[in-house]
């Protein structure tokens, strides 16, 4: 036993786990819950994406030809809200049931930040747009 104990510590492969920080809605919510004015909603149809407000769709993307989400699209129009309200940091993220766990991860990164190539160096830097995502069912 005290061979075998240390060998076995020697010989385990550690794995690296990456942890997503997520905020999930809860059902206790206090009544002195505030309202924001605008909100950040992609819902993630299998048809394709949709940009909402909160109350209503802003924009519909279909899907592409080879039936992948328009992922450069949602991502223009993210900017374009970044840019219309720099201090917004949070947005949720509303899924149909049964679209694909790769296809939520790729969203949600280009919901977190993006990369853009500076057209004089040709350099690319990383923009955070909105980092604080909650997940949920789509409506």
């Amino acid at each position: 036993m005290v061979i075998l104990v240390p060998f076995l510590l020697i010989s385990a492969v550690f794995s690296r786990v990456t942890i997503l920080e997520l905020s999930v809605p809860t059902a206790a919510g206090g009544s002195a819950m505030v309202q924001p004015d605008f909100t950040i909603e992609v819902v993630v149809r299998k048809a394709g994406l949709e940009l909402a407000n909160g109350a209503q769709v802003v924009a519909a993307m279909p899907k592409v030809a080879d039936g992948q989400y328009d992922l450069e699209k949602l991502t223009q129009m993210l900017i374009r809200l970044k840019n219309d309200y720099p201090q917004k940091d949070d947005a949720t993220v509303l899924m149909e049931p049964d679209i694909e766990y790769d296809s939520l991860i790729q969203i949600m990164d280009r919901v977190r930040q993006t990369e853009i190539v500076d057209g004089e160096n040709n350099d690319t830097r990383k923009l955070v747009l909105f980092p604080l995502i909650s997940i949920g069912d789509a409506p």
